[in-house]
Formats: C-alpha cells, structure tokens, sequence
C-alpha cells in the first residue's frame, strides 16, 4: 500500500499544530492540502518547507474551505482531518457529510497525540466559548502565580496570519516587539494585556520549538500558563486545567466544539459573568456543569466592569466597539461595551451597519447576527483602515471601546471616546486561590509532570 494521502480542514492555528505533531514526520501520510476559514486572507498561501519538514520540500497549498469536496477527488485524498474551533456540531457533523460523500474517512484528533508535554508545570485555561472571559482568567492566574513568588511565561493559542517562516516561534515582552511583529488588531488584543502586567508571552506555529524556547526563557520561568484561544483544548499537557463557560449563552457548553472537550477535561470550571447574565442561564450552566464534568471544582465569578470615562457615555448617543472574534464566530451580541452603555445611562446605542465600509460590510455579510456593535476587526492593514473609516462614518455622540487594547493607540478615532475594561472577580468560595494552592505548592516544589 502506498502513502495515505490526508487534508487538514483548518483556520490557521489547530490544523498546523495537528500537522506538526501527528503528521509532519509520518512516511506513511502524505498531507496534501490544508483547507481554511474563518480568517480573512490565509487562503491562497502555502505552509512552507522550512515548517513542514524533509518529507515536503514543497511545501503545503492551503486552499479555501469551500473547495473540499473538489480538491478531495482532484488530489485522491482517504481522509480530511477536522482541525479548528468554535463550530456548533451540526456545523462539524455537516462537514463530516461532505468528506464522506466525497470518499473519504473524515476524522477529529484527541489530546493524546496533539498535547505536547512540558518539562515546567503547566495551567492551561480554556473556555467553552469564545469571549466567556477566558483572557480574564488567564490574567486573574498569571496574578496568583506572580504574588507566589513564580515566574510566569504564558503561551498563546496560534494566530500565524502573516509570514509564517517569520512566525515559527514569536517572544512578546514590550510593545514595540508587536510593532515589530507587525501584529494584527486580534494578536494585539491577546498579547498586549500581558505584557502591560509584565508577563513575557510566547506564540507563533510550531509549539514544540515555543515550548522549549519558553522553558529558557531569559527572564526565567517557573510555570507555563497556556492561555487558549476559541474554545480549543490545550497544546500541552496541563497539571491543572481550567475551563470557563459563559450563562449568557446556556446550552453551548454541550452543543459547540470541541468546546464540550475543554469542560470534559477540566479540574475546574469558573461560571463568569454572574453579574449581568439572568437567573435561569446560570442556573442551566450550573446544571449541564454538573452533568458533564461532576468532579470538576466551580468557581463563580463576576467579570467587572470600569470605565475611563462615564460622562462620555452618559445621556449620549453612542457607537459600541467589542472584540472582533467574539462577536463574529464567538456570536456573542452582548458584551462589555453595552453593559457599559447601559449601565452609565446611554441615551441610545447606534447601529454602525449602515455606515459600514470596504471590509467591515464584507464582516457584516458574513456574520448577519452581529446587531447593533462594531467588531474590532483587524486581520490586515486594509481592514483596519475600513474599521478607522466606518467610526468616522457612524452618526454617534462618541464611542464606547470595549476592546481589550487601546484601540485609539493604533488607528485614528476623532470621536470622543471611552474605554471599558473588564476583570475577572471571584464570588464567595471557592476562589481561583483556592483551586490553585495544591498546583502553586508543587510548582514551588519543582515538580512538574
């Protein structure tokens, strides 16, 4: 028999990471195609040589998504790998209809070939969820770990939109190492927060030459703190996994993937955003909790809010700018920023879509059930400038920015402004404290898996 020829359907980040550690060194797979969505502008690429190693001097194509069942006959493919998050399972199980219709075996990797181990302790937070709070908590645990005494190196889900070559393994530890990175609004937002407390944080495409440069970092490291992205599960073996999950939107913590992987595996589980979801959404988290993972420790929290500025949204007409992913496959259409409004007394929240430019109206196509907010929407310098013209094209009193960075540091914004930052505040007990006093014990002790 000769090779098995094998597609991985990806989005830029999980599908690399499978292909690194499962495929990459296989003489019995060749990969022949990546397939990829979600993410403006990575189609058309290839995942180059350097990366993919000697068995493909070539390199990888990466082809858009939608032309599978095509490049599944075109190449002889036997089998198409689902590799990226965040989908409702209809969405994954529709995929898995048109792989096998096409012929070929269609097939999901679990975390015993994809986690990597590391030689330092590892807490891993992950979320159920897109925009459940998941950075807040990996903030809230980098906190801990520091009035510890323990030096702290957080690594970031991938998110290799630019040169991938030049994105093999990226150190974050001041700003201008994103100016030189020529981050995207998106990276920025992950990263920046991390680095205003001080954090060094680590990302890029392959995790097992990040792992090791982050267990030597020069600043030292004591414990890895793998903050996730989407709501994938994590790329190392954690000593401690946390999972969050959001009462905002009951019933997505069974019906997403892999999601429902991430709340399977963790040790514990933080309920956010208690404060401003109702009653019977918690109540329904609480339970599916329950149910799913019953050994789990729950932690409730509340994610507070604070603006720069009340007066600038008090009795005002005001455009709401939140997180892009969050809004657009994370589907949230609540968030901070219109808390915020309605908390400090907005006379009226503004529908931006009417005045929505270039790439921000392609978003709005794309993801219909965005309402009344601005995705933050960054991917690429074009994009950014469409998002700089469609604030100044909104009719509003000022602008409410909800964003995790300042977003007024890296386009123009002529309106008033405020900014909303949030936080994440444990309710009674258990605290994250208390969840994470054995791991910090043995983190001191130098004992690691």
């Amino acid at each position: 028999m000769g090779k098995r020829k094998a597609i991985i359907i990806g989005a830029a980040g999980r599908d690399f990471h499978n292909f690194n550690v499962r495929f990459r060194g296989d003489p019995a797979y060749e990969v022949v195609a990546f397939t990829a969505t979600q993410i403006p502008d990575i189609t058309g690429r290839t995942y180059p040589a350097s990366l993919a190693g000697s068995l493909y001097p070539n390199g990888i194509p990466i082809h858009a998504q939608e032309d599978l069942p095509r490049l599944i006959k075109e190449l002889g493919a036997d089998e198409c790998v689902f590799a990226y998050s965040d989908v409702p399972y209809q969405h994954v199980m529709g995929l898995g209809a048109i792989v096998n219709a096409a012929g070929a075996d269609f097939t999901m990797l679990g975390h015993k070939c994809a986690m990597l181990r590391s030689e330092k302790p590892v807490v891993a937070v992950g979320a159920v969820r897109t925009g459940c709070g998941k950075s807040q908590t990996s903030r809230r645990i980098a906190e801990i770990l520091i009035a510890n005494g323990l030096k702290v190196v957080a690594i970031r889900h991938p998110m290799p939109y630019g040169d991938l070559e030049a994105q093999k393994v990226q150190r974050f530890a001041t700003l201008e190492d994103l100016e030189k990175n020529k981050c995207t609004i998106e990276e920025m937002e992950e990263y920046e927060p991390h680095i205003a407390r001080g954090n060094v944080i680590y990302a890029g495409v392959d995790y097992g030459a990040i792992i090791k440069a982050a267990e030597r970092d020069p600043n030292g490291c004591d414990v890895i703190l793998w903050d996730g992205g989407n709501n994938d599960f994590p790329f190392y073996r954690p000593d401690l996994m946390v999972a969050v999950v959001d009462p905002h939107r009951p019933g997505h913590e069974r019906s997403y993937y892999p999601g429902e992987v991430t709340l399977r595996i963790a040790d514990a589980v933080v309920i956010n955003k208690i404060d401003s979801a109702d009653f019977e959404g918690i109540q329904t988290v609480r339970e599916n909790v329950g149910l799913i993972n019953p050994g789990a420790t729950v932690v409730d929290a509340a994610s507070t809010i604070t603006v720069d500025d009340p007066s600038a949204i008090r009795g005002r007409r005001v455009l709401v700018i939140e997180d892009g992913p969050t809004l657009t496959h994370g589907e949230m259409k609540i968030g901070a920023g219109i808390v915020a409004a309605r908390r400090f007394g907005a006379s009226d929240i503004i529908d931006p879509r009417g005045s929505a430019v270039g790439r921000i109206a392609e978003t709005y196509l794309t993801y219909p059930n965005i309402g009344r907010l601005l995705p933050a929407m960054g991917y690429g310098r074009q994009q950014m400038q469409d998002l700089e013209r469609t604030i100044e094209a909104v009719d509003c009193d000022s602008v409410v920015i909800a964003t995790p960075i300042d977003l007024g540091r890296i386009i123009s914004i002529k309106k008033p402004s405020t900014r909303v930052s949030y936080s994440l505040q444990e309710i009674g007990r258990p605290t994250l404290d208390d969840v994470m006093a054995g791991f910090i014990a043995k983190a001191k002790g130098g004992s690691g898996r």
